[in-house]
Formats: C-alpha cells, structure tokens, sequence
C-alpha cells in the first residue's frame, strides 16, 4: 500500500461521518477484504480515495437492501456475476419482507382497537350475534370501568383475534352453558355433587374465552351475578332462581378447593 505524507484522501473518521456508518464497520469491512483503503499516511492512518470511496456507496446500498457482505463482495468482485438477477432475488425477499410488515401492523391496529373498544363488531353484528337486549355501548361503558385492569387487556388480546364467527362461537357456548345450568337447577342437581362442579369447572372454562378466571374470581362473579340487577334478571329469566342457585354450586365447589367463599377476592 503506498504512504503518502500529504492528505489526498479521506480518514476513516471522515468517511464514517460521510456515509453514515461506524468506524468500527469500516475497520471490519478492512479486515475482511471487502473494502480496503487504498492509501496510508507515514503516521499509518489509512486514507480512502475516490475509487474507495465509489465501492464504499456500493457496499452501503446493496447492505441497506438487504444483502449480505459475501454477496455483496461478490457482487464487487465477480465480473462474471449476474448482478441484475441478484438484486431480483433481493427484491422478491424485500416484497415479502413489506408483506409481512403490512400483516403486522394490520394486527397492531386491531390490537389498539380492542384495547380502545373492546369488541371490534359493527352495532349491527353485535345485535345480531348477541340478541335484541344487547346494548353497543356496554363494551365502552366496560372500558371506562376496567380498562385499566389485567383483566380487560387480556380480553382485549382475544377481542383483537375474532370476527363474527369466532364470537358467535363463544355466544354459542355461554349459551349452552346457561341452558345447562337451567336444566341442572331443574333435574334437583345438588351443590358439591359431582355433576354441580362439572358444571362449575365447565363455566371456568368458557369464561376463559374472555379472560382466564380463578377459582377465587369465579366465586366473587357468582355473587356478582346473583347481587347486581341485571345480571340476576339474565340468570332468573332462564330459570327463577339460578342466579342464587349458581352462586350456591360455585361457593361448594371452592370450599372443596380450600377456599372460604365469604373471604374470597378477585385474585
């Protein structure tokens, strides 16, 4: 390499500032033989000449495309390479990556919508998912209330994953719940009864379609169910007193877990 004692070239410092990449790159890029400066000074710095530099822009736009520093020397170096079909392949690569990319951030935005909303349904498909006596405001009145708790961001995550059909899944299946309870009440089926704590441990697990839901928090929604007015009438419309009923099996089957019902919390 020659030495040269005036400044006809460019410092590393100076070529990092220019095209925006680290010294320690161009160290690198030194050290692998992709992109050497042609001369040094007396004192040992290297210096980058105008032909450096012209190979330098190269490597930092075929690397800002996404190749890698084999390719790209090769690329450089290769005067039999087929340049055109490279940058092709490279290109498919980067439509796919912007595919991908798109499909993120269409998730994203569902995810921020549920998270504000709730339920991403028109009024018009939730009245007909969820019957006549649905009201569209219930999930904004919901956010106000419990946005800012565990329980309203993991329904959310599920929200932010359902269109009609997998909501109407779980409507059916909230509703076949109900009906099993009615028929339970109905058939004398006992609270601590094995069949009364299948029917406990099967609502757990539909209610886990909105969030999960502890044995401790299922006995404070049983007696939530049986206090607040609207949810009662909901559960005595499909049978007088199932809403008192249900309350009773939820309590026996936490005291057979270890749990006091009259101190349980939302945990």
């Amino acid at each position: 390499m020659p030495e040269v004692t005036d400044v006809d070239g460019l410092t590393v410092g100076q070529v990092s500032a220019l095209l925006g990449v680290t010294v320690r790159a161009l160290h690198h890029w030194d050290e692998i033989g992709l992109a050497r400066p042609s001369l040094r000074t007396a004192a040992g710095y290297r210096l980058y000449t105008t032909g450096d530099l012209e190979r330098l822009h190269r490597i930092v736009v075929y690397r800002e495309i996404g190749l890698g520093l084999d390719k790209i020397g090769a690329i450089l170096d290769d005067s039999t390479a087929d340049v055109p079909s490279a940058l092709r392949a490279q290109r498919r690569q980067v439509a796919e990556r912007i595919e991908r990319l798109q499909q993120l951030s269409a998730g994203l935005d569902r995810m921020i919508d549920a998270h504000e909303r709730g339920l991403l349904l028109t009024a018009e498909q939730q009245a007909a998912l969820f019957g006549p006596e649905w009201n569209a405001d219930w999930p904004a009145q919901a956010r106000q209330r419990y946005g800012d708790t565990t329980q309203w961001q993991q329904y959310a995550e599920r929200s932010a994953s359902r269109g009609p059909e997998e909501w109407r899944a779980v409507t059916d299946a909230v509703a076949g719940v109900d009906r099993a309870l009615g028929d339970a009440m109905d058939a004398g089926v006992t609270p601590g009864s094995p069949e009364a704590d299948r029917l406990v441990e099967r609502h757990r697990e539909v209610f886990a379609s909105y969030f999960p839901l502890s044995r401790e928090m299922q006995v404070c929604l049983a007696r939530r169910y049986e206090a607040d007015p609207g949810f009662a009438a909901h559960y005595d419309g499909i049978r007088p007193g199932l809403a008192t009923w249900f309350r009773r099996i939820v309590d026996a089957s936490a005291r057979a877990h270890g749990i006091d019902p009259d101190t349980a919390t939302w945990q």
